[in-house]
C-alpha cells in the first residue's frame, strides 16, 4: 500500500483518506493476504494495518476500518511521505519494488493466484522510475483500472 501512495505527490494520510483510492488499497491488501494465506504466511499488523481486514473472508467494512486507521496513524507522524516516494521524487532513484512487492506476484503465479493490482503497481513504479509516467492522479487511476471498484 505504501508503494501505491508513491504514485502521487499526496501524503500517505491523504492517499489513505481518499475514498476514491480505497479500491486500490483494498485490492492490494486482499491480493497480498490471498498469497500469504495460500503459502501459510501470517503477516503482522502495524501502524493501523490489520492483516485480518484483508483476509479472503473479511468484510469491506473491516478493510475500510483498517485503511482509515492507516490514514489516522499517518496523519500524526512527522514523516508525511514514504521512503518510496522520497526515492522517486527526491533522490530520483530506483525503489525496492521488485524484491518487496514483485516477489508477491511471482509467489502468487507459482501457485496459480492472480495478482493484477500488485502486478500493475510494480509496472507503474517502474514507469515512474524510468520517467515514462509522472507521479500523478492519472498514474493512480491506471492502478484503479485493474481494481474491483464495487
Amino acid at each position: 500500500m505504501l508503494f501505491a501512495t508513491a504514485l502521487t505527490a499526496d501524503s500517505m494520510s491523504a492517499n489513505f483518506a481518499n475514498p476514491r483510492r480505497f479500491a486500490a488499497f483494498n485490492q492490494l491488501g486482499r491480493e497480498v493476504m490471498k498469497v500469504a494465506t495460500a503459502r501459510a504466511v501470517k503477516p503482522i499488523g502495524f501502524n493501523g494495518f490489520d492483516p485480518a481486514a484483508f483476509a479472503p473472508d473479511a468484510t469491506l467494512q473491516a478493510s475500510r476500518d483498517s485503511i482509515a486507521a492507516l490514514a489516522e496513524f499517518n496523519r500524526h507522524t512527522a514523516k508525511t511521505h514514504s521512503g518510496i516516494y522520497r526515492d522517486l521524487a527526491v533522490r530520483k532513484r530506483r525503489t525496492e519494488v521488485d524484491p518487496q512487492i514483485g516477489t508477491i506476484a511471482r509467489l502468487g503465479d507459482q501457485i496459480g493466484i492472480a495478482t493484477p493490482a500488485i502486478s500493475r503497481l510494480v509496472d507503474l513504479i517502474h514507469d515512474i522510475e524510468a520517467g515514462r509516467r509522472p507521479m500523478s492522479e492519472t498514474t493512480f487511476e491506471a492502478l484503479l483500472e485493474v481494481c474491483d471498484t464495487r
